[in-house]
């Protein structure tokens, strides 16, 4: 398995997986990485890619077709990286997503279609950052 800055690929199972922190800060993200990520609705979740993936990379068409590729996206979310103390804080995985819509590039702005709803305390959490 692959892994790198909230994104991990996993050839054996044709699975990404998106660790997302929803309220990110410049101790533990960069500029580069304050990625806008939220929930749009109880289904819908607004997800960037990382800065250099293209709507015409394989990284990137894997992403925008993965049925046609044959792999599945699963979304984790955790509101904050670190608690009080400054332990990690553990992901939540409001489940199996699918292709919704996208714009941009470089990073492409994608919105995600779960598979069941989330759950309303994670929507809260999810949605309080779009705000």
């Amino acid at each position: 398995m692959q892994h790198r800055e909230g994104v991990a690929w996993c050839a054996e199972t044709s699975t990404d997986a998106f660790f997302v922190t929803l309220n990110k800060d410049d101790k533990n993200h960069s500029a580069s990485t304050m990625y806008k990520d939220y929930a749009i609705s109880p289904e819908l979740f607004h997800w960037e890619s990382q800065n250099a993936t293209s709507t015409s990379g394989p990284v990137g068409r894997r992403y925008l077709d993965h049925k046609g590729h044959g792999s599945h996206v699963l979304i984790f979310t955790r509101p904050v990286a670190e608690d009080e103390t400054g332990l990690a804080v553990p992901y939540t995985c409001p489940g199996a997503v699918d292709y919704g819509q996208h714009s941009g590039e470089k990073p492409i702005a994608i919105t995600w279609k779960l598979h069941r709803p989330m759950p309303a305390d994670v929507f809260a959490e999810a949605a309080a950052v779009a705000q």
